[in-house]
């Protein structure tokens, strides 16, 4: 089980290195001038190329790539060819507003949509499972931006129960906090509950149709007991897996979420990133996402293996 585990760490590094070239190549080919975009179209030529030598970005890709990595191996992540700021400083915030969105929303979701999944598995072609089946399809076809901007229209502008613009301060007390993130709660629930239950409950009917399944239900023994003493326990693998999926997109992909409700959010940052053409505050949030994503699915790889005996002993 080490030996399988080392590889997986192994493939991870491996995975990040490629990532991190991916992603120093393809912002580097994004559109526009950063030395422009910060000094104005009425700049001369002189001070554009003042600006560019004083960050290195005169240098061949290849020397800024190698010293981009070395910086990060060492955890500098440099500073914002835009404002000039510290861009770990700029992150440190706004990646804890993200992890604390992502783990209200995990703690909600993943205990919720295991135990619908369960549900719908118990009662199969009834109307519970119809019900749950319908439900959790339709909300996977229609995405973010019309959830979230149909939550607005009714919670914020018809009710007014909710603010449309998301709030975090430290000085609010939990009910305040609570109201102030509801919106995009709301909606990054409904978004990977819908994913999360449908995959615990293929898992489930898929391992009911296991010989040894049948040989319990010839038995006489319940089918919720079966489920739960016997089926959850070996579909566990591919449910770890939907879940750390994810709980990467709750850190990764809420572009859509964060921008839509003003959050104060990594990927929020990582836009303004992007349209300020700030390259090294692109790239430093990028490889957070994927470190997060690759860390995620290692865990997850080694919870089936701790899980599934077959997997630890594949001879």
């Amino acid at each position: 089980m080490q030996r399988m585990v080392i590889q997986r760490i192994l493939i991870g590094l491996v995975t990040l290195w490629v990532v991190s070239v991916l992603v120093f190549v393809m912002t580097s080919l994004l559109p526009g001038d950063v030395a422009q975009i910060v000094l104005g179209q009425s700049a001369t030529p002189e001070s554009l190329a003042a600006y560019r030598a004083e960050r290195g970005l005169d240098q061949p890709l290849i020397f800024q790539y190698f010293g981009w990595l070395g910086n990060m191996l060492t955890g500098d992540l440099g500073t914002s060819k835009a404002g000039g700021a510290s861009i770990s400083s700029l992150i440190s915030g706004r990646l804890g507003n993200t992890m604390y969105l992502a783990a209200v929303v995990a703690i909600i979701s993943v205990p919720l949509s295991v135990g619908l999944g369960l549900l719908a598995a118990m009662y199969p072609g009834t109307w519970i499972d119809k019900s749950l089946t319908f439900g959790t399809l339709a909300l996977i076809s229609v995405p973010e931006f019309f959830i979230a901007t149909f939550m607005v229209l009714i919670f914020a502008v018809n009710l007014g129960w909710l603010p449309a613009i998301a709030r975090v301060a430290e000085e609010d007390t939990f009910w305040e906090m609570a109201r102030g993130i509801a919106m995009p709660l709301l909606v990054l629930v409904i978004v990977v509950a819908a994913q999360m239950i449908r995959m615990t409950r293929a898992g489930i009917l898929n391992v009911m149709n296991a010989p040894y399944i049948e040989m319990a239900i010839l038995k006489g023994v319940r089918r919720n007991r079966i489920i739960l003493r016997h089926a959850f326990f070996n579909t566990i693998g591919p449910i770890v897996n939907v879940i750390a999926l994810n709980l990467a997109y709750l850190v990764s992909g809420v572009v859509i979420v964060e921008t839509i409700f003003a959050y104060p959010g990594l990927a929020k940052l990582m836009i303004d990133g992007v349209q300020t053409r700030d390259l090294p505050l692109v790239q430093a949030t990028a490889m957070i996402f994927c470190g997060t994503y690759v860390i995620l699915i290692i865990l997850a790889d080694v919870a089936a293996i701790l899980a599934n005996p077959r997997l630890r002993n594949p001879k």
